[in-house]
């Protein structure tokens, strides 16, 4: 991170907070204190954490928590509560009115009020730097997204394995084969790649992938669609992959062959006009569009009060250390070095849904693909 005059203060865990493992790099379970001021960039750690903290933190300044507390108990001969501690760390490097991120926590900005320390939220992205993502950023997010390539591969190995009983009722070692089931088989390769399973992958067969963000349950069936959407994160770096196929396990109907169709064309739609400078609400509009006009609006059902119907949720998302970063790709002109998803669906009740997503980065002669892995169809 550059320098900059204002001093901005983080106090999170690094396992929960991107914001806080962007800035130092240290990966701890639970909250510390990050400052940035005049150029330098310190924490302030427990003795849990110090040692480490020497070895791997990206800062100028490694501050024990304990010894602080001391020099405290010196001087006023009393123990100082935690606002104590963190004010005095504050005030030594000259931050006493330092900007936080916006969900910075109420109670503690109160008691560091009542030390002396005047804290004020910044609405928005608190480190808009993470934007535009260096080299290795982009190295991490590939290495990401082909940990969650292997997971992939493992769910159309065992679709491709799996045969079809009575009712359609998909098998696979001897027994049915659920969503519930193929999920652990997935989230099983990812673990051995190296990735850390997201809580809530998405296997969801037939109608139940008419809801964008539905988990699926029960048992998978032949000649019914399935949306696999599988976003880990790296064991070691924090980044994520992102990645969403849309399978049949058998034979299509026309409906499903024409809905998969359109959606992958929607997808190559948005694809083609990456660059940076263009309006990502602009594509969205081309695609949904470009959808209506092939005969899939975006609706809801029943005059106005059942379940949507067509592409109703954004093309694509950042994506980084957040599965889900800023900027929103529907509300920014793109810039090189950002990276998205781009991820149109189409969810039609009484056919099923369909999305097709992979990662990009915005380059600046128009955009590289990150994912490559195929897109097969009937398996």
């Amino acid at each position: 991170m550059n320098g900059v005059a204002k001093a901005r203060l983080i106090i999170a865990s690094s396992e929960q907070c991107a914001d806080m493992l962007y800035a130092t790099g240290f990966r701890a379970p639970d909250p510390f204190v990050f400052l940035e001021c005049r150029g330098r960039r310190a924490i302030l750690l427990s003795d849990l954490e110090l040692d480490r903290g020497y070895r791997e933190a990206r800062v100028d300044d490694v501050v024990s928590a304990s010894e602080l507390e001391r020099k405290i108990i010196l001087k006023t001969g009393a123990k100082p509560s935690p606002a104590e501690v963190i004010a005095s760390f504050l005030k030594a490097h000259g931050a006493t009115r330092p900007v936080v991120p916006a969900d910075f926590p109420l109670g503690l900005s109160r008691e560091l009020e009542g030390q002396g320390i005047q804290v004020k939220p910044v609405l928005g992205m608190f480190l808009p730097e993470r934007q535009i993502k260096t080299a290795e950023e982009i190295i991490l997010v590939t290495k990401a997204i082909r940990t969650t390539e292997i997971g992939m591969e493992r769910a159309f190995e065992i679709l491709r394995a799996s045969t079809i009983g009575l009712r359609n009722v998909l098998k696979w070692g001897g027994r049915v084969l659920t969503s519930e089931r193929l999920r652990t088989e997935i989230e099983t390769a990812i673990l051995h790649a190296g990735g850390i399973p997201a809580a809530n992958s998405i296997v969801a067969c037939g109608e139940q992938a008419c809801d964008p963000h539905g988990r699926g349950h029960g048992a998978l069936k032949a000649n019914k669609m399935i949306i696999i959407d599988l976003f880990p994160r790296s064991a070691t770096s924090g980044y994520y992959g992102d990645l969403t196929r849309t399978v049949v396990r058998g034979k299509a109907t026309e409906e499903q062959a024409r809905l998969w169709e359109i959606c992958l064309l929607g997808q190559k739609l948005a694809l083609a006009s990456l660059r940076p400078g263009i309006d990502g609400g602009a594509i969205h509009g081309e695609v949904q569009g470009f959808f209506t006009d092939n005969g899939y609006p975006t609706e809801r059902l029943g005059g106005g009060k059942g379940r949507w119907s067509g592409f109703f949720h954004g093309t694509g998302h950042g994506l980084g250390l957040d599965l889900h970063e800023p900027p929103r790709f529907g509300a920014s002109r793109l810039k090189a070095g950002q990276v998205f998803t781009i991820e149109p669906g189409l969810y039609i009740p009484g056919i099923g849904g369909v999305r097709h997503e992979d990662v990009v980065l915005i380059t600046p002669e128009g955009h590289r693909l990150l994912s490559r892995i195929s897109k097969p169809f009937e398996l």
